[in-house]
């Protein structure tokens, strides 16, 4: 079974909070003398938004957009010990263990619509990987894409799948499209989808998905809320996005009619 070759670092340093996430990430320093914003599998939406971020972010680099490096990051119990922040003290203790960093990009700022630089294909494919992935949170209110080094960098795809937060009803899933998409921060510069989808399909193989999805560390997907083994989760993302990529002129045309 192939993986992906995801670092692991431990976590040395909490620097501090990231209030403008919903889930209180934070800026943190690693082992490595690396900063890493830290998604923490204790805060709102646990660890499936720690999947989404992953399997959201590797679909994207695997499609040729720039993403920050992801690392899996232990934290231990001693950092909510000396943090005098009781959310922030309830959200460490309540995070030890495995968690998901993105490398810090020092210097980035917020895509901004109206200033900022992306290319009509790199739009493109942004817009059609949050259908495929079903991602609700990349709007003009929550850009979740940056300016670095004048480039589009991607980040925070914690709000994808959405379908995962209910395993009972999950294959209802399967024959949607995805509306939302009207709403996409980038559509107004996607003006290339037919050679975005072109590529998405020949990147986006069997096998690179099976990779993705079999990186997942098991610890996120055992939850005691949830009927289904980790096996059988695994399967569900595998299923839905081949579902997606074979959908994905629909997808094309959904995102088309949006603009």
């Amino acid at each position: 079974m192939s993986k992906l070759d995801i670092r692991t670092v431990d976590v040395t340093q909490y620097i501090t909070p990231l209030r403008e996430g919903g889930s209180l990430p934070a800026i943190v320093k690693a082992d490595d003398d690396f900063l890493y914003v830290l998604k923490f599998r204790g805060a709102g939406q646990g660890k499936k938004a720690l999947i989404a971020e992953f399997i959201g972010g590797e679909l994207a680099r695997a499609i040729g957009l720039k993403v920050p490096e992801l690392v899996f990051m232990n934290l231990d119990d001693s950092f909510s010990k000396t943090e005098p922040d009781e959310e922030i003290q309830d959200l460490l203790k309540f995070s030890v263990g495995l968690n998901l960093g993105l490398h810090y990009l020092s210097g980035s700022i917020t895509f901004d619509p109206l200033a900022s630089v992306a290319d009509p294909l790199t739009a493109s494919k942004v817009v059609l990987l949050d259908s495929i992935i079903s991602n609700i949170d990349r709007t003009v209110k929550n850009p979740n894409v940056l300016n670095w080094n004048k480039e589009l960098w991607v980040i925070d795809n914690g709000a994808s799948f959405y379908f995962h937060h209910n395993w009972e009803t999950w294959e209802n899933h399967l024959t949607r499209t995805f509306p939302l998409i009207k709403d996409h921060v980038l559509l107004d510069r996607a003006s290339k989808f037919d050679e975005a989808s072109q590529q998405i399909i020949e990147k986006l193989s069997l096998n690179t998905i099976d990779t993705i999805i079999n990186t997942i560390p098991e610890d996120w997907l055992i939850n005691e809320s949830d009927t289904f083994t980790p096996d059988q989760m695994k399967a569900a993302y595998k299923t839905y996005l081949n579902s997606r990529l074979e959908k994905i002129n629909l997808l094309v045309k959904e995102a088309k009619d949006a603009r």
